[in-house]
């Protein structure tokens, strides 16, 4: 058992987790699983037509992730049992009045029996259709709010946000939130966009681009780079002003990459962020990337931010006495930063030792290339604040680690993430 103190507080705890099938919210799911099996109950909401279809999802799109093979070779035979016994699919969508939770039995009994709410939904697309972008990652944050507050034992929601909600900006942003814009204006636009289009009766492929390219314009118009963080957010902003005395917490990661330590070293899922470049450059398909080899990229490991969102949820359960959002930066730029010069090192020198086999059985070879940098650095203060005060409640950090100064980026870039990439974001067999 990684943490006692966590483990106690997770007792008997009913949990209701959104965006259950993304890469996040799968670890989230194992960790709570691993930490403590006696959790009362984790409802996951996925998109499905019915019960037996999102059954049938949890199945096949989580639990049979390699990323549970630690907890099912340690419940055997019992695997099943835990699973049957303390998740349960849920059929629905974020974008819908009630989650589009159908079944008014199940959304009572949900509503008398959830504590927590965990809402990890979202569509990560920077080009996604805005009508799409807006219900989900906007919308539906301010839906899966309204469901918190019909549950009569409420005690946190927890948000999974990104750190690029702070738009454009450059040099150092700080942990505190824009001013709203008019969000109903935003939904009023797109709905005035796609009548105009049905009534001149547009294709699909049509109303698809002409949605995507509001989705920019509307983004740029308002300072944000592309569709996706625009949508986050608005997303924020509907939480913030609307949360009433319910204690939220937003946890804004950074670029998020392969699991360091648990549940064990290197697992990924598909091909994340700056994992492109890495597989392009193995490939021999690119040879330079413009950018600044002495600025700093900011990843961070998936377990440390679910370690973050783990020990924030302890922390804050029914803080009723926080009047405001708590917003929480996970991050490594600011504490333990790795250079773009660093990375283009690690990664020649991985590919140097274990060359890419092409499809014609040749060794592909690498020579030293640029890589990319980000302009912008997000202040964690907040993060070390919240490592103080849940050392002083007796949570041992040290056990739930999400200090990015711990990393050893040029071991966990070339020993951990690069073979975790190859092996489980793209299933390549040596």
């Amino acid at each position: 058992m990684e943490m006692d103190n966590v483990a106690k507080f997770l007792q008997g705890k009913t949990i209701f987790v959104t965006g259950a099938t993304g890469f996040l919210a799968k670890v989230l799911v194992e960790k709570i699983l691993r930490l403590q099996p006696d959790v009362n109950k984790l409802y996951l909401l996925l998109r499905a037509s019915d019960e037996k279809s999102a059954t049938q999802r949890l199945y096949n799109e989580i639990i049979s992730s390699e990323l549970f093979r630690i907890l099912r070779n340690h419940w055997d035979l019992k695997f099943d049992h835990l699973i049957s016994s303390k998740v349960i699919a849920v059929a629905g969508d974020v974008s819908s009045e009630n989650l589009g939770v159908r079944d008014s039995n199940l959304r009572e009994k949900m509503w008398n029996e959830i504590e927590m709410i965990v809402n990890a939904a979202a569509t990560t697309d920077f080009n996604e259709r805005y009508d799409v972008a807006l219900n989900i990652n906007t919308f539906g944050a301010s839906n899966v709010l309204n469901f918190g507050k019909k549950c009569d034992n409420i005690k946190l929601l927890l948000h999974i946000s990104t750190a690029y909600v702070c738009d454009e900006q450059t040099g150092m942003i700080f942990e505190k939130q824009r001013d709203t814009i008019n969000i109903f204006e935003e939904r009023r636009i797109v709905e005035e966009q796609l009548n105009q289009l049905q009534n001149y009766f547009a294709s699909d492929k049509t109303i698809t681009s002409s949605m995507k390219e509001l989705g920019q314009e509307r983004a740029k118009l308002n300072g944000w780079p592309n569709t996706y963080v625009f949508t986050k957010a608005m997303g924020e902003m509907l939480l913030g002003n609307f949360k009433g005395d319910l204690p939220l917490v937003i946890i804004r990661p950074t670029m998020v990459t392969s699991t360091y330590k648990h549940p064990f070293p290197g697992w990924i899922e598909g091909v994340r962020t700056l994992d492109s470049v890495i597989v392009s450059y193995g490939k021999g398909k690119l040879t330079f990337f413009l950018g600044n080899l002495n600025s700093a990229l900011d990843v961070i490991p998936v377990d440390m931010v679910v370690n973050a969102m783990v020990v924030s949820m302890q922390v804050h359960y029914a803080d009723l006495q926080c009047s405001r959002e708590t917003i929480y930066h996970v991050s490594s730029l600011f504490r333990n930063p790795m250079k773009v010069s660093d990375l283009r090192k690690f990664v020649h020198c991985y590919f140097t030792k274990n060359p890419w086999i092409d499809t014609n059985g040749k060794i592909v070879k690498v020579g030293k290339g640029t890589v990319f940098s980000t302009p912008n650095s997000f202040d964690d203060q907040n993060l070390e604040k919240l490592q103080r005060v849940a050392e002083e409640r007796g949570i041992h950090v040290a056990e739930l680690n999400f200090d990015s100064k711990s990393i050893d980026w040029e071991d966990y870039i070339m020993n951990i993430h690069i073979p975790g990439l190859l092996q489980h974001g793209i299933n390549l067999k040596y």
